[in-house]
């Protein structure tokens, strides 16, 4: 028998036309009805191209309304960018439907936001061919910007201008294109037809052309201009202000129209993005007779800002008006004055000498000197917060859990201590709070969870749903008794050759979690040993860092009553202890008389982790796969990481002193955010496993690695050189939320004397001057550190850094702004630091900025 869907298969866009025209309506509600059932079976297949051409003309054909034909055409596995509406109109006109504009308006309402053009032709003919309005759907106005830049082969032989000239969406669209945010995308991304061989950026070719439009009366010039200063007064993704900034530049705005739009014009150079403030203050230096005091009013606001080239060309506009108008030469030698605290030391002395020359005489601030940075000392830890006491509790942090982009790890030890606690105590509780928030997470969908979301460790919802099921708890839903013992005996302390992890940095600390997670399921299953009564709680924090106080141990050991602790979660109660020997305490651990009793003794009294050897290393990018390949090739060629190995002779009971740097290549930050409060007293070991993460921050521009910084200078033990070196990259990543990020680190480690200046420095200036960060990039970062009280710690790092930059040929970008911070914070702190190379610097002829900051740097060091 012939399947009438068969044309779907095929995409026989004929059979498809032929089969719905031959029906009646009574078999066309039957067909409707299959077609939608036969959609709905093959939801994980992608229609595209003629195969969803047959499927539109089938649905408009059959279906007997326009929501019903939505509810097909919109789904997400069907694409109708490369379906034409031609046959689905001339079938519709043959079956005397009416409702194709409400179908285009409902289509409309599902287009995705992120790529608003696809089905845009198809969506726009059957608006046109009904002669309907536009929807108000801004999903509208984004689709004709994108579609604007991707031309069919028809369009190509005409030029852009002629293209919107004739365009039937012109008028009506226009002036949405300023309101509509995500516009600018859409336009910056756009890859517009090449008219010419000028060279001319593509994206810039659409503002030309409404230029162009509006010069031929075509658009209305008013409409375009107040449209585009609206959109740069509302604001937006610099990238995506481009083609506004351009818009302005190509209509080229004449005096009287700046004029007439006066108080728009200086609200941009205030408070605008950079680059409209900048298009700003050209237009208005532009007009001869500026109301001065509506300038006066607007300058301060501009001398502030940190944008230098703004302010320097503010101060030049002010100094001008002084010369002109010298009756008013006193009023704006006192505007003047406000950038006398500028930041930037030249733009704070050229203003200084402005407001002198026009009669402001600034008054030199008093000097104070202080040795030392003003931070406040570090805290005591504090302690966790109080144990989950009931199910609802439970419930409520595990949906927290789901609902946080990645899980603290406090929070997880408190979830697993209460599973432990009342996943035995309380089993029907449980299972009442817990069951709906894990069907409501899906849960038990284990293939679709985030990798990151929980550190990679999908057993511990297994053990969330074992706990909450007694049933499921032993079935193959989550893990059998066989699979939680497999698992929990997974963890060896005497690791052998074919127990060594297969990627040394950070396999042992997830294989040691994922076995304590195992301990616990096991615990909670009802499958361990009746030698176990107790579960596995002796690696619980009792410090917001993740550590455990020593006496806090010997106590749950001493609860044992002589049972046996679970391995790992012994294991990592021990790794949890300060790095420190303590043998009064390790003497009370022995006369416990138990194995547990003295294997904390023995710890106790080696301080813990012996201390690895750390050497600096450099390594390059990972081998090519096979020919082209994206990812190599923006792979930077050299990166420096730290070497992590065992003094001779000392034991390393869990193999965790073997960190051996990978070749450069992408990693994702996943559980690394847990292993601080894995071994908070060793972040020095910490920092060298997490190094290829923060690094990646600065030279492949990857973000949230050095999120991890704060988290290690807030643990205890030797700092070492992959902490200092972590920060050194962290200074010039690429994304501010990770630069803050490292100076919030830099901070905590100079207020307890974890960090090492000068080592820090070393590091920064060798990798810039190798080319492996961006330098400009680690201005901002030291500023906020010093103006946050570090004055001398930044000035040690710079001074530390200086003397590999000083002999770069030619000088990196940003090195004269680095040699002004330097030389402010000499002043500020009075310390001498000799730094080699300067004086060459200092000494060359010339006035150029390099030169001009070296001798400000070496008359303040001296």
């Amino acid at each position: 028998m012939t399947d009438p869907l068969d044309f779907l298969h095929t995409g026989d866009i004929a059979a498809a036309t032929a089969t719905v025209d031959g029906l009646d309506e009574t078999q066309r509600r039957r067909l409707g009805t299959d077609l939608v059932a036969h959609v709905r079976r093959r939801r994980d297949e992608w229609w595209s191209s003629w195969q969803a051409t047959a499927l539109a003309i089938a649905a408009v054909g059959c279906l007997p309304s326009a929501a019903q034909v939505a509810e097909v055409l919109g789904r997400r596995n069907v694409s109708l960018r490369q379906v034409p509406a031609t046959p689905v109109i001339e079938v519709a006109r043959r079956r005397g439907v009416t409702w194709l504009a409400d179908l285009a308006y409902r289509l409309c309402a599902r287009v995705d936001r992120s790529t608003p053009g696809d089905s845009w032709r198809f969506v726009a003919d059957l608006l046109h061919a009904e002669q309907a309005p536009p929807p108000a759907e801004d999903r509208f106005v984004l689709g004709w910007a994108a579609i604007v830049g991707r031309p069919t082969e028809d369009e190509r032989r005409a030029a852009l201008v002629d293209r919107l000239r004739g365009d039937p969406w012109l008028d009506s669209l226009t002036p949405r294109l300023f309101e509509v945010d995500g516009v600018g995308d859409q336009w910056s991304w756009a890859r517009l037809q090449q008219d010419d061989q000028d060279g001319t950026d593509a994206p810039l070719k659409l503002p030309a052309a409404l230029a162009q439009l509006a010069a031929d009366g075509r658009l209305d010039r008013s409409m375009l201009l107040d449209g585009t200063l609206g959109r740069l007064l509302r604001g937006e993704r610099p990238a995506a202000l481009r083609v506004f900034v351009a818009l302005h530049e190509a209509l080229a705005p004449t005096v009287d129209e700046v004029r007439d739009r006066l108080p728009a014009y200086l609200r941009l150079l205030a408070d605008g993005p950079s680059t409209a403030a900048t298009a700003a203050q050209r237009s208005l230096r532009a007009v001869p007779d500026i109301d001065l005091d509506a300038l006066l009013d607007t300058a301060p606001a501009v001398l502030v800002r940190p944008e230098k080239t703004l302010v320097r060309a503010q101060l030049t506009w002010l100094d001008q008006t002084a010369r002109r108008d010298r009756a008013q030469a006193a009023r704006i030698a006192r505007v003047l004055a406000v950038a006398a605290d500028h930041p930037e030391i030249d733009i704070a002395e050229r203003a200084n000498a402005l407001a002198a020359r026009h009669g402001h005489q600034v008054s030199a601030p008093a000097e104070v000197r202080h040795v030392g940075d003003t931070l406040p000392p570090a805290g005591a830890p504090p302690p966790v917060p109080p144990p989950i006491t009931g199910p609802d509790e439970l419930a409520e942090q595990v949906a927290a859990m789901f609902a946080a982009e990645w899980t603290a790890p406090l929070e997880l030890e408190r979830i697993l201590a209460g599973v432990v606690r009342l996943g035995r105590t309380d089993r029907a509780g449980v299972a009442a709070a817990l069951t709906p928030v894990l069907n409501r997470a899906h849960a038990m969908v284990w293939p679709s969870l985030p990798e990151n979301r929980f550190g990679g460790l999908t057993v511990v919802l297994r053990v969330l749903a074992g706990a909450s099921d007694p049933i499921v708890a032993g079935t193959d839903q989550t893990v059998s008794a066989r699979a939680w013992a497999s698992l929990s005996a997974a963890w060896g302390r005497e690791p052998t050759s074919g127990q060594r992890p297969a990627d040394p940095q950070g396999e042992i600390l997830r294989r040691l979690l994922r076995t304590r997670v195992a301990e616990i399921g096991q615990f909670v299953a009802g499958h361990g040993t009746t030698e176990r009564t107790a579960g596995p709680t002796l690696a619980t924090p009792t410090l917001a860092t993740g550590a455990i106080e020593p006496e806090a141990l010997f106590d749950r050991l001493a609860r044992l009553d002589g049972q046996p602790p679970w391995p790992a979660d012994l294991a990592q109660a021990l790794l949890r202890l300060p790095a420190a020997v303590d043998e009064p305490l390790a003497a009370k651990a022995a006369a416990l008389g138990t194995p547990a009793g003295q294997e904390l003794a023995a710890w106790l009294r080696a301080g813990g982790l012996p201390r690895g050897h750390h050497r600096v290393v450099t390594v390059a990018r990972r081998d090519r796969h096979g020919g082209y390949h994206y990812r190599h090739d923006r792979l930077p060629q050299r990166r420096r990481l730290v070497d992590v190995a065992a003094p001779p002779g000392a034991g390393d009971p869990y193999g965790l002193l073997d960190v051996t740097p990978r070749p450069v290549d992408v990693r994702l930050l996943l559980d690394e955010r847990l292993w601080p409060a894995q071994l908070p007293g060793y972040r020095g070991l910490v920092a060298a496993y997490t190094l290829p993460l923060v690094a990646g921050c600065a030279d492949l521009d990857e973000p949230g690695g050095a999120v991890l910084l704060p988290m290690l200078a807030e643990r205890t033990g030797a700092a070492g050189p992959a902490l200092d070196l972590a920060v050194a990259y962290g200074l010039a990543a690429r994304h501010e939320a990770d630069r803050v990020a490292t100076v919030d680190a830099l901070l905590m480690l100079a207020a307890d004397g974890g960090l090492d200046p000068t080592a820090v420095g070393t590091h920064l200036g060798s990798l810039a001057a190798d080319g492996m960060i961006t330098l400009s990039r680690v201005v901002g970062p030291l500023r906020d550190a010093t103006a946050a009280g570090a004055p001398l710690t930044v000035w040690r790092i710079l001074a530390a850094a200086l003397p590999a930059l000083l002999t770069c040929r030619p000088a990196p970008r940003g090195l004269p702004d680095l040699l002004a911070l330097a030389a402010q914070n000499a002043a500020t702190t009075g310390v001498r630091i000799d730094v080699p190379g300067l004086a060459d610097v200092a000494g060359r002829g010339g006035s150029s900025r390099l030169v001009t900051e070296a001798r400000r740097l070496r008359d303040a060091s001296a």
